[in-house]
């Protein structure tokens, strides 16, 4: 399983090319803590929803997954893996990772 841990994340998205950030946490989650980079596209879409919504996905895009601390995103990987998506990495630690190594302001809970 590809993983990418959080500064890696960091460094990857001061780059010329960007990753989509796939939030596949629930809408109340978003709510309480996001990652929010500059010219960096980001998209929420709960796990529950992915099959249902594959096609607004472009497996050509180069995509990191995160939740909460890493695990439903770990399933969405596998999952878009086996759908053709080539170039998609697991968030380590998620969210929660985020906060701690790269950005305190985004809150934890």
């Amino acid at each position: 399983m590809r993983q990418i841990g959080a500064a890696e994340l960091r460094r990857l998205c001061e780059g010329a090319q960007a990753p989509l950030l796939l939030d596949v946490r629930e809408p109340w989650e978003a709510q309480l803590a996001s990652i929010r980079l500059d010219g960096v596209a980001a998209r929420l879409l709960p796990m529950g929803e992915l099959a249902g919504r594959l096609d607004e996905l472009d497996p050509l895009q180069p995509v990191v997954v995160y939740c909460h601390h890493g695990m439903r995103s770990l399933q969405v990987v596998a999952f878009l893996q086996r759908q053709g998506f080539e170039s998609v990495y697991n968030l380590a630690g998620g969210i929660d990772a985020w906060s701690l190594e790269v950005d305190a302001s985004v809150p934890r809970y």
